[in-house]
């Protein structure tokens, strides 16, 4: 498993030549690399050591990661936005909470807010016959029943929904499944994986919950303040998600679901979740990719207490490789962001993404054994003192250095209790 993919080269070369365009149109007025550059709130770009780190870091690697890797901090410099010139977003504005917007026949866009930092999700209504498909739910919170409500009386009507389906077991996707599927009789579409994982978060069993999370951060260095405040937040998954339902119908990878006419292929993603479904219809030409490829931010991928030797950035890399066999016209229905066309090269970006992140954990791991805790700001650019936060980052953090070491980029050193990696 290599820290770039050579799939990632066709993305390079397009952040190259925007780069390149993007040099000539400044040159002339002189001063909007300058400009870039004092005004940055980007610590990688206003501390001198973590660039003299990143190019330290680039000499442990091959010519082609070294190129890659300059070219993705040269882009951000430039506060060029490869992402913007890559993807066609057909919509700028987002339906409002509580109506939909036609995305394809058969097919509309709900939005749902969410109490978090990324404050919202998309959800999906199928067309199927005489009723609808519901794909993922939304948090089981008053204002994300109260849309519902309104799309019931002014979309879905007496028809109901004839099943809810979920791509994951993450609150915000399974939140309101319980609620759906009692309220329409409605069967619960889900795979093995994640209909298991939500009962187990749901019931604090098999390794879930805020005191095994706790316990696999404080082995990773995290200080006993935040340890103390994650422990402290109980069982937040089920203070959002309605009583999960005790019976479901699998999916699995590859199955071909009949929704309104309309073969919807399973594909089955990981890294993310479990045993993440995504949902590709070849007719109309539409992913709706869930989490695994959303278009402005990178998936969180973290590493899970009952798994925390697993590499779960490995199986997410290879995951959205096999997007690379839909057509590059796909039109993407992602979980949060608008929907976009260009999957290829978001998958190349991704890839680009991650394989820059790693080589700065490289460098500062460099002779001197770290744990995960200290490599939170050095990943992100900052501190996170947020405990909700907090656990997004040291599961991405944990999955980084799992992932160099599976590859064999870090060396893990387990001593007095605490882990730590060296490069």
């Amino acid at each position: 498993m290599t820290l770039v993919s050579s799939g990632a080269f066709s993305s390079f070369s397009r952040i190259s030549r925007a780069i390149a365009s993007r040099v000539t149109q400044s040159s002339p007025a002189g001063g909007a690399i300058q400009k870039r550059t004092r005004d940055s709130s980007d610590s990688s770009v206003r501390n001198g050591n973590v660039e003299r780190s990143r190019a330290t870091a680039a000499t442990k690697v091959d010519d082609f990661t070294a190129w890659a890797l300059r070219t993705v901090i040269l882009a951000r410099l430039l506060d060029c936005d490869f992402v913007t010139t890559a993807l066609e977003h057909p919509w700028t504005t987002p339906p409002v909470p509580g109506t939909t917007l036609s995305v394809a026949p058969g097919v509309r866009w709900v939005r749902m807010p969410l109490p978090f930092a990324l404050d919202h999700i998309n959800l999906w209504l199928l067309r199927d016959g005489k009723g609808w498909t519901a794909v993922d739910c939304g948090i089981a919170a008053d204002a994300t029943r109260v849309h519902w409500e309104q799309i019931f009386r002014d979309v879905v009507g007496n028809t109901g929904l004839t099943r809810v389906l979920v791509t994951h077991f993450h609150p915000d996707h399974f939140g309101n499944a319980g609620w759906l599927t009692q309220r329409f009789d409605a069967p619960l579409w889900m795979s093995e994986s994640e209909y298991l994982n939500a009962h187990a978060q749901y019931q604090t069993q098999a390794g879930f919950g805020s005191d095994a999370t706790a316990r696999l951060f404080a082995e990773h260095g995290l200080d006993l303040e935040r340890v103390a405040a994650i422990k402290g937040r109980g069982n937040s998954y089920r203070k959002i998600v309605s009583e999960p339902p005790t019976r479901f119908v699998r999916m699995m990878d590859g199955d071909k679901i009949d929704i309104g006419g309309n073969n919807w292929r399973v594909i089955v993603g990981w890294g993310h979740a479990p045993e993440h479904a995504a949902l590709y219809c070849e007719s109309l030409g539409v992913l709706i990719s869930g989490d695994m490829l959303l278009p402005r931010i990178s998936t969180n991928i973290s590493v899970m207490a009952s798994t925390p030797h697993a590499d779960p950035l490995g199986l997410f890399l290879d995951s959205i490789d096999g997007f690379r066999a839909l057509p590059a016209d796909t039109l993407v229905l992602p979980s949060h962001g608008r929907p976009f066309r260009g999957l290829h090269a978001r998958v190349d970006q991704l890839h680009a993404h991650h394989a820059e992140r790693c080589e700065v954990l490289i460098a500062a791991c460099a002779g001197t054994p770290k744990h995960a805790a200290e490599l939170i700001s050095v990943l992100f650019n900052r501190d996170i003192p947020d405990p909700h936060q907090t656990m997004f980052a040291m599961g991405e953090a944990i999955a980084h250095l799992n992932y160099l070491e599976h590859s064999g980029k870090m060396q893990r050193i387990e001593e007095n209790g605490l882990v730590r990696f060296i490069s």
